[in-house]
């Protein structure tokens, strides 16, 4: 008999002070991406098209987008470069986030759901999708969420 393994699902919410239009651009422009995650951003936001973010030397983010909704949805696929094998592997596009951007009064509810990774590495992307969709919020708002703490390191 087959086991068939069970696949958790990272989810996040935050709410933002802007609208579901303004948000959506954070997560498709590649100059406002960097405001809020990384230090260099290649997105293609179409069907098909690249999705890669450079956090530091050693974390890049690479995946494609499948699914383009403005102002609602986001859907890419997710993995990190040079990480296709170790303890926190997730090859590049194969892991899917799924980014839902929903109005509430004259702010934003982003909900985010991170499929597919592995289990021993739930924990170290709920960190990161913690801290960045705390920038998220303040960028997205106005604010200035200061230099991105992890651009520097070396992971």
């Amino acid at each position: 008999m087959a086991v068939e393994q069970q696949r958790e699902v990272l989810e996040r919410e935050v709410r933002i002070d802007a609208s579901p239009e303004t948000v959506f651009e954070f997560f498709v422009d590649p100059e406002k991406m960097v405001q809020w995650k990384g230090r260099k951003a290649e997105l293609d936001p179409r069907p098909g098209g690249t999705y890669r973010v450079e956090i530091n030397d050693q974390a890049i983010a690479r995946g494609e987008y499948v699914s383009i909704d403005p102002p609602d949805r986001v859907v890419f696929t997710w993995g990190w470069e040079g990480q296709e094998s170790g303890p926190h592997a997730v090859a590049p596009g194969s892991s899917r986030v799924e980014i839902s951007l929903q109005p509430d009064g004259d702010g934003t509810i982003v909900r985010l759901r991170h499929f597919d990774l592995p289990e021993e590495s739930l924990e170290i992307h709920g960190q990161g999708w913690d801290l960045y969709l705390g920038r998220l919020a303040v960028v997205a708002a106005g604010g200035d969420p200061g230099p991105d703490p992890t651009g520097q390191a070396n992971q």
